[in-house]
């Protein structure tokens, strides 16, 4: 039997919730292969462009390579449209690409489309749902159990960062393939900013 390759490092927990502001997501940091911790601090949110953001599940290449598709598709959008990349427009090419390929992933797409703030939940099979409160991965059943709770619509993003924050820590005591650090990112009409380490931990 052959030895697992890192490139199929898996679980994790994401969480996107959409603020009257803006959008905040939300991640682990650890990887696993079967039982073994084999990263814990694995990046799982990107910035697409400076009003779009993913947050991946799944598959370390396969949400690689997507995030790096995705970076040159804005790019060529905002060359040949004169105008960067929507939300909608990024979200529903992600669903296209993991349609016509086995891209073992799930990702929510989330950002700004002008003034208005918007969350994608894309499913492995290219499924596209729009939501205002979301989580992903193998500890999202936990972390649900803090968004269903705690979540309301129209919160500043500020109000929503302590929740985001609260759901993904409260996943690691339950789910052993979530864990070790929280990442948290915000996307608002300033654009894409995360946060540091140690404003998470004031927030928590």
């Amino acid at each position: 039997m052959s030895e697992p390759k890192f490139e199929n490092l898996k679980g994790t927990t994401t969480v996107g919730i959409v603020c009257r502001d803006g959008v905040v997501l939300a991640t682990d940091s650890r990887a696993t292969m079967g039982y073994l911790v084999a990263s814990k601090k694995s990046r799982k949110i990107y910035s697409i462009t400076d009003r779009i953001a993913f947050t991946t599940a799944g598959g370390v290449a396969d949400t690689e390579q997507l995030v790096s598709m995705m970076r040159a598709e804005a790019g060529y959008y905002a060359m040949h449209e004169g105008t960067p990349m929507t939300v909608s427009a990024c979200a529903k090419m992600v669903s296209n690409l993991m349609n016509s390929y086995l891209y073992y992933a799930n990702l929510l797409v989330g950002g700004m489309d002008d003034d208005t703030p918007r969350l994608f939940f894309i499913d492995m099979d290219g499924g596209m749902i729009e939501e205002k409160m979301v989580a992903t991965g193998s500890g999202s059943p936990v972390a649900y159990g803090v968004l269903e709770t705690e979540f309301r619509e129209d919160m500043k993003t500020e109000e929503a960062i302590p929740i985001a924050i609260k759901a993904i820590r409260t996943a690691m005591k339950r789910d052993i393939a979530t864990g070790n650090e929280v990442m948290v990112a915000v996307v608002t009409k300033k654009g894409y900013r995360e946060l540091t380490p140690d404003e998470i931990k004031k927030l928590a």
